[in-house]
């Protein structure tokens, strides 16, 4: 870790309003896209993002060095956005209504190289939260099934079986964008 950034986040322990704009400066950008592919609202995306910095900077005493700054902050975004969505009705698959059989193979997860990263992601925002959410996490932020379980409060059955179907339903909808610029 950079040693200007180690002092900032010194600092910031203290309660150095400086120092705690500095950090904020510096981080809000990226914690704003975050929130954004999240919450799919700009505006629910800056308070998200506001609420995780306050959050943050109470809570700067737990950090520890063996991550990242920007990746412990990414985590609180995240989990913000998370429970946002949850206090919205967020509808989760129950154990009971998974078929038996989970496939791990992801071999067939393959695109035309036509597609772009933004027809990817833009396809992601128009599946259900349920679907969308896992996808996130385990493509873009890269979480494993144990991660996503914990951060969602599901099974690691269930994640895996939502990655599986969302990626079905990413697959149809990308196919389908191919189709029609083909046409």
């Amino acid at each position: 870790m950079p040693n200007n950034l180690k002092k900032l986040i010194e600092q910031s322990k203290k309660g150095n309003k400086r120092s705690q704009l500095k950090l904020y400066d510096s981080y809000c950008d990226a914690m704003f896209n975050v929130a954004c592919r999240y919450l799919k609202n700009e505006e629910e995306a800056k308070d998200a993002m506001q609420e995780s910095f306050l959050k943050a900077f109470l809570k700067l005493d737990t950090f520890k060095e063996t991550i990242s700054f920007g990746a412990w902050l990414k985590k609180i975004v995240i989990n913000y956005c998370i429970d946002v969505l949850k206090q919205k009705k967020l509808e989760t698959v129950s154990i009971e209504n998974i078929p038996s059989e989970i496939s791990n193979d992801d071999n067939d997860w393959k695109f035309e190289t036509t597609i772009t990263k933004q027809q990817i992601i833009n396809a992601i925002e128009n599946i259900p939260t349920k679907y969308s959410l896992v996808l996130k996490l385990y493509l873009i932020e890269g979480y494993d099934h144990i991660e996503i379980s914990e951060i969602l409060k599901i099974a690691i059955k269930t994640s895996r079986t939502q990655l599986r179907r969302g990626k079905l339903m990413l697959k149809e909808k990308l196919k389908t964008k191919m189709y029609e610029a083909r046409y």
